[in-house]
């Protein structure tokens, strides 16, 4: 493609995005770093869990995002009771009018959707958990031996609450490794939670617009996809990623003296990619290292495993990111 044919695309992604943004201001008060985020795991074709206290709109953020994408929206309530086929769907025994005739028939379940909230994710069994694993690795399920595709595009976002961890069933690192981001929903500013509690207490707000189809999503995607990545970002991502490795000949102090794994190839996968959608946010082809270093959090604090000796001394996983970022900056 040329390069008007190329400039034509990139406004487009960047009007679009300008447009989400907008529409969600409608509702959302501030949180401008957690929506950006949110945009570039759905360009990037990734999924996203939210992690935050109650009370900080995870899930009216999720939710009014579903109202202005033209996509088919599905809300999964996770509770200790919910069993596999609750979510995936299962085979129904349905008698034929004229024929008497009897047969299963699949009845699919709510993951048959486009944009799939996942609420409280922590809170089923892992049988239910490792039935939307499948979904976000493999984009279908499999049910009594048959596999069904899921619609495309096809995003889940999990909402995840960090203090009440009784009765919950923690995600395994195997699961965790499928989320672009973990995305850390922070307290509001002073002026930004007043600002909530006089549009939250007054008269309804308008509705956000819908913005952008599926066919425009998938579009965005493929676009994201085509971004060329050079050699010096590459190595940048790739030195940042193995230096989270206690056993790195690059590792730094604080790696070795406070982590127990470190981050696999997915993590690298996930640099790139959400690299090269934010480029395109901000009206650039080209990847550079400021994409990388904004989103070295969101893409390590859930793959990173830190000690014991870590936890004693109260060293944060976002600190330990924010080291690595420093030190692979100056090369």
């Amino acid at each position: 493609m040329n390069a008007a044919g190329t400039g034509r695309l990139i406004d487009g992604f960047t009007r679009a995005a300008d447009g989400i943004r907008r529409e969600l201001s409608k509702v959302i008060v501030g949180q401008d770093d957690v929506v950006e985020q949110l945009l570039i795991a759905l360009f990037a074709r990734g999924h996203c869990l939210l992690v935050g206290v109650p009370g900080l709109a995870k899930t009216l953020l999720v939710s009014s995002l579903a109202s202005i994408l033209d996509l088919k929206f599905q809300r999964l309530q996770f509770t200790p009771d919910l069993m596999p086929s609750d979510i995936t769907g299962t085979d129904i025994l349905q008698e034929d009018a004229s024929t008497r005739e009897r047969r299963f028939v699949f009845a699919p379940g709510p993951l048959f959707a486009n944009l799939i909230l996942a609420d409280e994710v922590n809170r089923t069994p892992p049988r239910t958990q490792s039935a939307l694993l499948q979904a976000m690795q493999e984009r279908q399920v499999t049910v009594l031996g048959r596999t069904y595709p899921l619609p495309e595009p096809f995003l889940v976002l999990a909402t995840q609450n960090p203090i009440e961890q009784e009765g919950t069933y923690p995600l395994p690192e195997a699961q965790l490794d499928r989320f672009l981001f973990q995305v850390a929903i922070p307290y509001p500013s002073e002026d930004e939670e007043r600002r909530v509690l006089l549009q939250t207490t007054g008269a309804p707000s308008a509705a956000p617009a819908k913005i952008l189809s599926a066919t425009d999503i998938l579009a965005f995607q493929n676009l994201v996809r085509e971004v060329p990545v050079a050699d010096t970002p590459l190595r940048q991502a790739l030195a940042l990623v193995r230096r989270t490795r206690p056993g790195d000949p690059g590792a730094p102090d604080i790696v070795k003296n406070f982590v127990s794994w470190g981050a696999g190839p997915r993590a690298g996968q996930a640099l790139i990619l959400g690299a090269k959608a934010r480029c395109l946010l901000r009206g650039r082809a080209t990847v550079s290292w400021d994409d990388l270093a904004a989103l070295a959090a969101p893409v390590l604090r859930h793959r990173v495993l830190l000690s014991f000796r870590a936890e004693a001394e109260g060293v944060r996983v976002d600190e330990v990111v924010r080291r690595l970022v420093s030190e692979t900056s100056r090369g």
